[in-house]
């Protein structure tokens, strides 16, 4: 019975996380922290005494003991979670507008990427309104070189059901002028894009010079039409 309510409850989550109430969460939160038993009961306990989630995120070791139902493991979990919620928040100094703009968004990312030792890159899905909805950041190790593999780039930007993306990446000691590597690259994310129907918006190149923007500087479209996919075939044709 537990495992068909868990079920639920998870798809719940996935479908409308949002809509679920504090308990509810809660409750989906403790299936992690004790495995194979009904934790509803215990996650109303636990708002009842504490007050509310935020109560309970709040709640030191000794109070968390002195509920019961709830163990030392169960305890460490939530006191982590607790101190977890925080961190996560974005600041308004770190977080990116809500819609991107290419001109505010290079200075969101000379801050995300100038203090940076080594290479990365960093995907940004957009949604049909610009709005950002994913980001994800690749690191290779090294101080020079940064690498993603095309289909592992691609398999992330399809999951997320993108309609457009923005690609970012740093030199941590040179210039931020484009290296014909960083041209190759940026012809590779256009295709796929292209591949797609994906809106390829702009790769920004952050160096110690500041930002390069390839759509600022016109480079873009002409990328965009040489490695459009139709352009492709259609010189494919002609051999």
């Amino acid at each position: 019975m537990h495992e068909g309510h868990r079920k639920r409850m998870l798809e719940r989550l996935c479908k409308d996380a949002q809509g679920l109430q504090d308990h509810e969460l809660l409750e989906l939160l403790l299936f992690y922290a004790i495995p194979r038993k009904n934790t509803n009961p215990l996650a109303h306990d636990l708002i009842a005494a504490f007050g509310s989630l935020k109560g309970v995120l709040e709640a030191s070791y000794e109070q968390l003991l002195a509920v019961e139902g709830v163990g030392g493991s169960t305890a460490c979990f939530l006191i982590a979670l607790g101190a977890l919620a925080p961190r996560a928040a974005l600041t308004p100094q770190t977080a990116p507008q809500k819609a991107f703009n290419v001109n505010t968004f290079s200075a969101f990312l000379t801050e995300q990427l100038g203090g940076l030792k080594e290479e990365a890159i960093e995907l940004y899905c957009l949604d049909a309104q610009d709005n950002i909805r994913f980001t994800k950041r690749y690191l290779s190790g090294e101080r020079d070189r940064a690498f993603v593999d095309a289909r592992q780039l691609s398999g992330a930007i399809l999951a997320q059901h993108s309609h457009a993306i923005v690609v970012a990446h740093n030199h941590p000691s040179a210039s931020s002028r484009p290296s014909p590597e960083d041209d190759r690259f940026t012809a590779e994310l256009s295709m796929i894009c292209s591949l797609n129907g994906i809106r390829f918006y702009d790769h920004i190149i952050v160096g110690t010079d500041g930002p390069y923007s390839y759509f600022l500087q016109g480079r873009l479209e002409q990328i965009k039409e040489n490695f459009a996919i139709d352009k492709i075939v259609r010189r494919t044709d002609l051999i």
